[in-house]
């Protein structure tokens, strides 16, 4: 059943229009994007039974194509449209990063670091690169790992802050087992970082730890 076939009054769609998106449940939201399901059962029908499989949203979003396409009535043409919903929500967090201090909103910053991160499978060192004036100059994922971890090498990222003439970094990274709590390891390599990149006049403001719905801040916890 597609989204313009459902009765009037009761389509997640319309729902939409008459109080907006926030009022939409996960399954609704999906079967918006989705538009349409397979025979038999609906666009929210199918929504569920994603989630289902996904566990919840990000569970979801975490699905490579060739998963998702493997679940009955989800295509090329359905992964496509939760990809590039994913992705527009991705750069518009991040052109409003570009257009201000990073530090005067960090809600947005973290929100952009959970945009770009938490749906990874695997783990991803990702810096944020700033002007002397805060302002994002480049977001640029450094190391790649397994499931187990990254291995972060401190002088490539400080070679690429010079590159970018960077006054400042936010560090990130993703725990792909869903908890954002930092390890030894993550304590060490920001301690690491801090005095390596403190000897060029470079100073680290934070380190987030994206993990599934969550996110911890160094410079919150006062470990900075």
């Amino acid at each position: 059943m597609a989204i313009d076939d459902w009765p009037r009054g009761e389509g997640p769609r319309e729902k939409l229009h008459l109080h907006g998106p926030g009022v939409l449940s996960d399954a609704e939201l999906l079967a918006v994007v989705l538009r349409t399901g397979r025979r038999g059962v609906s666009a929210l029908g199918l929504a569920r039974a994603l989630l289902e499989r996904g566990g919840d949203l990000a569970g979801v979003l975490a699905m490579d194509a060739a998963a998702l396409e493997a679940e009955p009535g989800v295509g090329s043409a359905k992964v496509a449209q939760l990809q590039a919903a994913v992705e527009l929500a991705r750069r518009s967090v991040e052109q409003q990063l570009r257009r201000a201090d990073v530090m005067s909103s960090p809600r947005h910053t973290r929100r952009f670091l959970q945009h770009h991160l938490a749906a990874r499978t695997r783990e991803v060192f990702t810096c944020l690169f700033l002007d002397s004036q805060h302002r994002l100059l480049r977001c640029e994922d450094l190391f790649l790992g397994t499931l187990d971890g990254a291995a972060v090498y401190p002088r490539e990222v400080a070679v690429r802050a010079l590159q970018h003439r960077a006054a400042a970094v936010i560090l990130a990274h993703n725990h792909p087992s869903g908890v954002a709590e930092p390890s030894h390891a993550d304590r060490r390599i920001t301690e690491r970082l801090q005095a390596g990149l403190g000897l060029l006049d470079i100073r680290v403001l934070d380190h987030v730890i994206v993990g599934r719905g969550e996110a911890f801040s160094f410079a919150e916890q006062g470990l900075l």
